[in-house]
């Protein structure tokens, strides 16, 4: 039964097998005009035929915008600011890139005068409530179409078969069975050979990065420079912002950086078999916490490490246009103004070692902190801080005697 509640509505545009079906089925059961939208955010793909496949496939046009620069500098940035790690490994390249993508779609939405949003993403995944936490919080009028809720199709071989059906050419795309998301800061792989626990990644699923084994036997040293917590320099070079990150994917990618093969929880109750890799970003994540090591007081980065896994986990759950993340954002923003300073690394088969820091704002003092004798630190003034500190201690041991 067509469903005309719909007039005008812009779908999350990839060209990929499933927003290819999309386009003929929305157009098919709502009767409504499709406007694709399409972001570049760093995906690494050949977008000059997008708007041919989109047009070839029922959309009556096709937005594509660059959003790389925004990408890495407002959303990439201040993820790193934070230091959040979903469950100690994952590095959030998805989640982080998803409000953004769907913020635009809105927008376009808005703009069109269309009455309704779709997306392809899957009843299982994360995704989902991603882009419609977004929809709901910037424009919660909008109609959300899902149709991997609504359709009867259930697999690749159902989605060809629909396109041949229809008349409609296959997309020239990765016809590999995993699900892959790509951008600037990561690429997963999910799905296919990985559904099987018993079974090691192949070594050629992976698209950023060479094995440690094949990476080169002479290690590399790369600096990196921080302001206020924000990378703005790689070998004394200043970049911007996602040619900065581009540059270390190339260099970690080259040395068998930022592989993370890991079982997570994903927000809809299940556990997934997932693998990432993020050679720029782990560079970077390292290069940052060393950084914090030795400008930030000891209470704020105390403070930071709590707040960590609540950051990562509203970012993985979608919930990123939220009161709390604003306020989160702001603690970060001041606490990182003191994170000032240069980190040299070297790579090495997969390894990041630090082997040096500076800043002018390093609260690391040698005449402190060696263990030799120093005018600016009395022994003995720490047994008296030892027995106060240890008062608590003391009396609950007397009332048990």
């Amino acid at each position: 039964m067509k469903n005309n509640s719909v007039k005008k509505v812009v779908l999350a545009y990839s060209g990929g097998l499933d927003t290819s079906v999309i386009i003929p089925w929305l157009k098919e059961n709502y009767e409504c005009e499709v406007i694709c939208f399409a972001a570049d955010v760093g995906q690494g793909e050949d977008l000059s035929n997008l708007e041919h496949r989109a047009l070839s496939t029922g959309a009556s046009k096709l937005i594509l915008l660059d959003l790389k620069e925004e990408f890495s500098k407002d959303y990439v940035f201040p993820y790193i600011q934070s230091g959040a790690i979903y469950e100690g490994q994952y590095l959030l390249g998805t989640a982080i890139a998803r409000p953004l993508i769907a913020k635009y779609q809105v927008m376009i939405a808005n703009q069109e005068g269309a009455d309704a949003v779709a997306h392809g993403c899957t009843g299982k995944g994360n995704d989902q409530v991603r882009f419609e936490m977004t929809y709901m919080a910037l424009n919660p009028d909008l109609k959300v179409i899902a149709p991997w809720r609504e359709w009867n199709i259930k697999s690749r071989e159902d989605a060809l078969a629909y396109l041949t059906a229809h008349g409609i050419p296959f997309p020239d795309k990765d016809p590999s069975l995993y699900s892959r998301d790509a951008n600037l800061w990561h690429i997963s792989h999910e799905g296919g050979w990985l559904e099987d626990l018993v079974h090691q990644p192949k070594e050629d699923m992976f698209q950023y990065s060479v094995s440690p084994q094949a990476a080169p036997d002479q290690e590399e040293e790369v600096s990196v420079e921080f302001q206020n917590g924000c990378p703005i320099a790689v070998n004394g070079a200043k970049l911007s912002p996602a040619a900065l990150i581009q540059t270390l994917n190339e260099i970690g990618g080259k040395h068998g950086i930022g592989r993370v093969d890991l079982v997570e929880n994903r927000l809809v109750g299940m556990k997934s078999h997932g693998v990432y890799e993020t050679p720029g970003g782990s560079i970077l994540m390292h290069c940052h916490r060393e950084l914090e090591s030795i400008t930030m007081e000891r209470e704020s980065q105390h403070m930071k490490e709590i707040l960590k896994p609540f950051y990562a986990k509203i970012l993985y759950n979608g919930q990123y246009f939220i009161p709390v993340r604003e306020a989160l954002d702001a603690f970060y923003q001041e606490t990182q103004k003191v994170v000032n300073g240069t980190i040299k690394v070297k790579l090495y088969k997969g390894n990041i070692i630090t082997s040096s820091r500076a800043s002018k704002n390093s609260l690391y003092t040698e005449s402190i902190a060696t263990f030799g004798e120093s005018v600016d630190y009395n022994h003995h003034d720490a047994a008296g801080f030892i027995r106060l500190y240890g008062l608590s201690s003391r009396i609950n041991a007397a009332l048990k005697k």
